[in-house]
């Protein structure tokens, strides 16, 4: 009877080689695709996050200045006749009561203006004397920093506009005017600031109460 020799272990062909790294290959390249995809979504929502947080910080600082509102209200003697507020393109001023534990309350002068794309905010030192208060709110129309910095609320910001709301009574319909230089802002109840952010069509804007409430 005839001995069967072992057969000899059959190898890879070159043809079988080629298909194997052109499969590793389009595997490789549908991954980097996925893994970019990803990492630019990843971007924009850390984009977007970063975003609403310096929204929420700057609407948050806003509500606080205009609850201290100096001189809100109808008949206040405050200021003795002085403007609390101004807005104008760009730009919001205010005069807000500022107080220490145990201290009295103190009027500061508040500027948030919008320079190259960056809502910045700055607030001026205390004073009780209504001189030193018309030379901290020139100062302020001046860009005049006084000593003091500005804090940066967030970037990326298109445009800030305003509007105000009548004080009017409570049958009768809200009035809202758009604020410029010289817009008469004594008798307004309320303050609409309106963000316009690149790229979107819609501004996204937020109502305040003028004093507390």
């Amino acid at each position: 009877m005839a001995r069967r020799l072992p057969s000899r272990a059959r190898g890879f062909t070159l043809i079988e080689l080629l298909i194997a790294i052109f499969i590793l290959a389009m595997v490789a390249v549908l991954g980097w695709r996925g893994l970019d995809s990803i990492m630019r979504s990843r971007e924009v929502l850390t984009a977007q996050l970063a975003q609403a947080r310096g929204m929420q910080l700057a609407f948050a600082q806003m509500q606080s200045d205009c609850d201290h509102l100096a001189g809100a209200g109808a008949g206040s003697t405050l200021l003795n006749g002085r403007s609390n507020l101004q807005a104008e393109n760009d730009r919001l001023m205010l005069v807000r009561l500022a107080a220490s534990e145990q201290e009295p309350q103190l009027l500061q002068v508040v500027t948030y203006r919008l320079v190259a794309g960056v809502l910045m905010r700055r607030e001026s030192s205390g004073t009780r004397d209504l001189a030193v208060l018309d030379t901290l709110w020139q100062a302020a129309r001046n860009d005049a920093g006084n000593g003091s910095a500005e804090v940066v609320l967030m970037q990326g910001v298109a445009s800030m506009a305003m509007r105000g709301q009548r004080a009017l009574s409570a049958n009768a319909a809200p009035e809202w005017i758009t604020l410029g230089t010289g817009s008469k802002t004594d008798d307004l109840a309320g303050l609409e600031v309106s963000l316009q952010m690149p790229g979107q069509a819609a501004s996204l804007s937020k109502v305040f109460l003028l004093g507390p409430g």
